[in-house]
């Protein structure tokens, strides 16, 4: 079993990835910038942000797995990116890093444009995509560890919970739609694919 940190561990996201992972017996840490009282069973919890490197860098001393489930939006608009290049210079070599960014970073097709690219993407969600995008080129370019990053589905978030199938598509950098065009994944199943991915 691994031993992984989730900074950002009680948003939506993070909380689907720190239950998946705590039940099938990892030993999981939970990083959020407010306590909360609704916690995971078997799950650590830890008062942290990912603006303040140095300190969670000490605190996460162990973990074999950082998963950063921090969106670019609201406070952390324009400082996700470099607080993760910290992160991935600072954390030890042996540690791997995985994030999860957004849909508008993944292609529309093998070699074509990617989502944030396309006329047909909202204008509002557009800093945050790019900002997220720009994270993973950065991990492309420069990260020295072992390291992967997820685009979730098109209608991955909290207004279109789900449930847990336990199944998945993996479409690489491309996003996955079904026949009617649809792209569609719980936060239980994301959950499962970054499992998944950690095992």
């Amino acid at each position: 079993m691994s031993r992984i940190a989730v900074i950002g561990g009680t948003g939506y996201a993070g909380r689907h990835i720190v239950a998946e992972a705590a039940q099938r017996g990892h030993t999981v840490l939970v990083v959020a910038r407010k306590a909360v009282s609704d916690r995971v069973e078997h799950a650590m919890y830890l008062e942290g942000s990912i603006l303040d490197v140095p300190t969670l860098v000490t605190e996460m001393q162990g973990v074999e797995v950082v998963i950063v489930a921090v969106a670019a939006r609201g406070d952390m608009a324009g400082m996700l990116r470099p607080a993760v290049a910290e992160l991935a210079a600072e954390l030890p070599p042996e540690v791997r890093l995985g994030v999860i960014g957004g849909a508008g970073g993944s292609r529309v097709s093998p070699d074509g444009p990617r989502l944030v690219h396309t006329p047909e993407f909202a204008e509002e969600y557009k800093p945050e995509a790019l900002e997220a995008l720009a994270i993973l080129e950065d991990l492309e370019t420069g990260a020295e560890r072992d390291w992967f990053y997820v685009h979730p589905a098109g209608g991955f978030g909290p207004w279109n919970p789900g449930e847990r199938t336990g199944s998945y598509r993996d479409g690489g950098p491309v996003l996955v739609v079904d026949p009617d065009g649809e792209s569609m994944i719980s936060g239980a199943d994301l959950a499962v694919a970054v499992v998944d991915e950690i095992e």
